[in-house]
């Protein structure tokens, strides 16, 4: 499945990679916002997270399953050699777990499908606007204004299932042959 998982982003890395040539070479513009949540592995809801799995098409068995795992979970703080007493984890997913990445992916892709992005926004192979793993986003658009409003979108898509978007930490940039664009 790994292989399998990097074979698909390798894919997706080549054709991002010769849309970018393309637009370098036409003297067009490529606006990309790398957007970055607020403590997004804290912040799912689980029972939203649920839903989610269920409406995906995750079978049920499997979803209980993960349900076990993130039910009952404590943790402790240490702060210097002092180890506070536990404490109940209610939104939180595992960040070093390995199995982490795959929730944080279904709860975006379950935003990203009910959003409506705008056609100026930017297709590699006829489909992807914006590339996502985890919890990083990258939305590409081939103007400010269409870039802007497909951000608005997704940040209202996301805000519904518990994410909020770090503007200090989200960082726009313009691909460029003009040095005087951005």
């Amino acid at each position: 499945m790994a292989f399998e998982v990097t074979g698909r982003l390798l894919i997706i890395y080549s054709t991002f990679a010769k849309y970018l040539e393309k637009k370098w070479e036409y003297n067009e513009e490529v606006h990309q916002l790398f957007l970055d949540f607020k403590k997004a592995y804290d912040s799912v809801r689980r029972e939203v997270l649920y839903k989610i799995l269920i409406e995906f098409g995750i079978p049920r068995k499997l979803v209980r399953l993960i349900k076990m795992s993130l039910t009952e979970t404590y943790s402790r703080a240490r702060v210097g050699k002092n180890v506070s007493d536990k404490f109940t984890i209610r939104n939180d997913l595992k960040q070093r777990d390995p199995l982490s990445p795959m929730p944080i992916n279904f709860v975006l892709e379950y935003a990203i499908k009910r959003v409506q992005v705008n056609q100026g926004g930017l297709k590699l192979n006829g489909t992807h606007q914006l590339l996502a793993y985890a919890d990083d986003v990258n939305i590409l658009g081939g103007s400010i204004h269409t870039l802007k409003e497909n951000a608005e979108t997704l940040v209202a898509a996301t805000r519904e299932i518990g994410l909020e978007v770090s503007a200090d930490r989200t960082k726009y940039m313009v691909m460029s042959r003009d040095q005087n664009t951005g």
